[in-house]
């Protein structure tokens, strides 16, 4: 018998479910064999999707159909806006006019399908930022390394993850260091500096530059803020409000500007 969470595990595959569910899933996935294939079944599907579909031009009718059908969702796309939903028709055309001229046509519906079911590279670092984000106010989850000092948190990296990020207290601007841990992201071992404003959580992750980096933006209620210092790439994550994200930005930058003319 199908497992019960198993619509729910596709649809947290996808990117659909919001952090407390995504929680929930994950933990279920532990604990249940067939969601947990399941979920390595869908991941092994996207890849070979994205590594073996052969390229060749669509017919020229198809194109236009599908260019017909991307018109006529202008109406939906305007009564969306009018109640403040999500605003993705034509940030996508662009993407599907232009795709579709290098897709062969025995490769487009399975081609359609995935492209319509899958994140974006951007979203695929963006979710997995999230669920990060998520494992780590489970308990025991947060902190490999807890300290206030940085003299203590940052030489901890050394050992534990691909980079040595920036590291500091700012206590007395109300972001206060409560430690560091390592976690897997972008394919190599992210350093994630752990401070604690109020009574918010914020995960400043760091990894080794690699790609264009998304714009801040908000994934499943938490809020994400990028940037570049020199070599390595930071995203800040939490549920705090944009203003004192960015505070803790600000200063992390500061320091970074601050250590690379010394």
């Amino acid at each position: 018998m199908k497992c019960a969470e198993s619509l729910r595990t596709q649809a947290y595959f996808d990117g659909e479910v919001d952090a407390m569910s995504a929680a929930e899933i994950e933990r279920h996935a532990e604990h249940c064999p067939e969601c947990s294939a399941l979920l390595q079944d869908l991941q092994q599907t996207r890849t070979a999707i994205r590594r073996d579909l052969a390229h060749d031009r669509a017919p020229s009718e198809l194109r236009a159909r599908i260019t017909r059908a991307l018109d006529q969702e202008t109406a939906v796309k305007s009564e969306r806006r009018s109640f403040g939903w999500g605003q993705s028709t034509w940030r996508t055309r662009a993407f599907w006019v232009g795709a579709f001229g290098g897709i062969g046509s025995a490769a487009v519906a399975a081609t359609v399908a995935f492209l319509l079911l899958s994140p974006s590279l951007d979203n695929s670092m963006l979710d997995g930022l999230a669920a990060a984000h998520v494992r780590s106010l489970m308990p025991s989850h947060l902190i490999d390394v807890a300290s206030t000092d940085q003299h203590t948190v940052k030489p901890w990296f050394a050992g534990h993850a691909d980079v040595s990020p920036v590291v500091a207290d700012f206590a007395q601007a109300g972001y206060r260091l409560i430690g560091g841990r390592a976690d897997y992201l972008e394919r190599q071992r992210s350093a994630v500096v752990v401070y604690q404003h109020g009574a918010h959580v914020i995960n400043v992750f760091s990894w080794a530059a690699q790609r264009t980096l998304p714009k801040n933006t908000t994934r499943n209620g938490y809020r994400m803020a990028f940037w570049k210092d020199r070599d390595l790439e930071y995203c800040a994550v939490s549920d705090t409000g944009w203003a004192e994200l960015m505070g803790l930005v600000r200063l992390l930058q500061e320091l970074g500007a601050r250590d690379a003319q010394e």
